[in-house]
């Protein structure tokens, strides 16, 4: 029998992650619903959206370190909106009738594996973008980009001048764009 190492009575894995959701995750969660209200008025369930964006990042979490939750759970709900609006643009086919449908079983409209990698693929460098920046763009970018405050109430916020706030978003946005394109991803703000 191997002997009993000091981490046996350490908190199992399942036990950080759980207290990383709870901590860097979950408390956006109000926040998340208003943006997405805000943003994307005609999703017709948002807490569907935040739902599925707390299992994207989760199953994120897994794979790697998170730098920045909140960041990323904005990125991750904001795709997830966008793909639904996609889908409704693409197919003008009302869902409650297509429910009622004989062939409702053989349709599929969850995005594929090519899709679902590249988005994921797609967040994490959007996530390394904005991690690259310095702190009070990073910051700026995060207030106006992801959880859309406004520019004056940003420049409340953080005791500076508005222009410095509109000059902040510039440089955050055009160092974001760069390093994806450097990374081959083109990539359109909000």
């Amino acid at each position: 029998m191997p002997p009993v190492s000091d981490q046996a009575s350490a908190v199992p894995p399942s036990d950080y992650a759980s207290r990383w959701f709870t901590q860097e995750v979950h408390p956006h969660g109000v926040h998340l619903k208003a943006f997405l209200r805000g943003s994307f008025p005609s999703v017709c369930d948002v807490d569907d959206v935040v739902q599925e964006s707390y299992l994207r990042i989760w199953k994120a979490r897994a794979a790697q370190p998170i730098h920045s939750a909140k960041a990323l759970l904005f990125t991750i709900a904001r795709h997830i909106a966008l793909d639904l609006l996609r889908r409704d643009r693409i197919s003008p086919v009302d869902r409650f009738h297509v429910m009622d449908s004989a062939a409702s079983h053989v349709i599929d409209n969850r995005p594929g594996v090519v899709e679902t990698a590249c988005a994921r693929e797609e967040i994490v460098l959007l996530a390394k973008a904005i991690d690259a920046l310095p702190t009070r763009c990073r910051e700026i970018i995060i207030l106006r980009k992801l959880n859309s405050v406004p520019q004056k109430e940003i420049a409340a916020r953080l005791g500076i001048a508005e222009p410095t706030v509109q000059v902040q978003i510039a440089r955050g946005m055009k160092k974001c764009d760069q390093y994806l394109r450097e990374h081959g991803v083109r990539f359109a703000w909000p």
